[in-house]
């Protein structure tokens, strides 16, 4: 029985292994990633048993998402759906220091997830049910997924947690900010960077806004746990009637996507644990970091006896 459930697209990944234009690439790899198994992996990797939901295409790379899923030791829920192909990005790493991304999803076999594909006897039994704001700007069936998945887990007295990750290339910020607002009431954890709190709460962005007051904020709008994710700059949380700041660990960053998603996984890890806020936080920016070190949006995840690594001030392990 899982402890965690999360839900949502994982897609195929493919990029090119050097710096460049991608038009001049000679070759490229082909791997997988999407926030809601960004997540997945992280947690699982720290331990905590996790089930994943979602639906991929009748073809090569939905079978590559759910293979490498499995080989994580997580729970997988996947759906076949012969109808739609599985969605696809494209990374392209135009400077050492400048990484683009693009997506093609429109139409995907993930988008498509239904009401009826939630995992309901998986959320009634865990601890905690895991969304982001990237599975309701899919479609309207996936929205009704997500307003399905909540209604299940509170009335099952199941945790919420909710991760803002906007998306500009799936919707508006005025559409974004309606949304998180409507469903911000209903979770029991946010995260959140800044810019995207600033959109859930209808900030002008052009203002400067302390993060702990956004922090604040957020939770004034129902969550019991906020935390606002400041990349290099660390965290701040508002949680346990209380406030914490947590600096970032300083490494030497390979690729930042999927840091978040190991931020949150190390936050909630902790937090099933039944650890204090400080250490939550800590954790937090230890996984973050450690995902930032890596090319890829998982590979880097650390398992539970490597984070004490970062602290070792001797390159080799004998």
């Amino acid at each position: 029985m899982s402890e965690v459930v999360t839900m949502g697209e994982t897609m195929a990944l493919m990029k090119a292994e050097t710096p460049g234009p991608l038009a001049h690439s000679r070759s490229v790899s082909i791997g997988m990633g999407g926030a809601e198994s960004n997540f997945a992996i992280a947690l699982s990797r720290l331990g905590v048993a996790v089930t994943w939901a979602g639906r991929v295409g009748g073809d090569s790379l939905g079978e590559l998402v759910l293979r490498e899923l499995r080989a994580e030791g997580i729970d997988v829920r996947g759906i076949v759906d012969p109808q739609a192909p599985t969605g696809l990005m494209i990374k392209e790493r135009r400077t050492p220091e400048q990484l683009k991304v693009w997506y093609y999803r429109s139409g995907s076999a993930g988008s498509r997830l239904q009401p009826h594909d939630v995992p309901e006897e998986q959320i009634r039994d865990a601890r905690l049910l895991h969304l982001t704001g990237i599975t309701p700007a899919l479609s309207g069936s996936a929205a009704a997924a997500v307003d399905h998945a909540i209604s299940i887990a509170q009335n099952a007295g199941t945790l919420v947690s909710l991760d803002l990750n906007y998306r500009a290339a799936l919707w508006s910020q005025q559409e974004a900010g309606e949304l998180y607002r409507k469903l911000l009431p209903q979770v029991d954890l946010v995260f959140a960077g800044d810019e995207e709190a600033m959109i859930a709460l209808g900030l002008d962005q052009s203002q400067p806004h302390r993060p702990l007051d956004l922090a604040h904020r957020l939770a004034a709008l129902g969550p019991s746990h906020a935390i606002v994710k400041l990349g290099p700059q660390g965290a701040v949380a508002v949680a346990d009637n209380a406030q914490f700041t947590q600096a970032a660990l300083p490494v030497s960053v390979v690729d930042t996507v999927g840091a978040g998603d190991a931020f949150v996984a190390g936050y909630i890890a902790e937090l099933l644990a039944g650890e204090n806020l400080e250490q939550r936080m800590r954790t937090a920016v230890r996984t973050g970091a450690f995902a930032c070190q890596v090319p890829g949006d998982w590979e880097g995840m650390p398992r539970r006896g490597e984070l004490g690594l970062l602290d070792s001030r001797d390159p080799v392990a004998r």
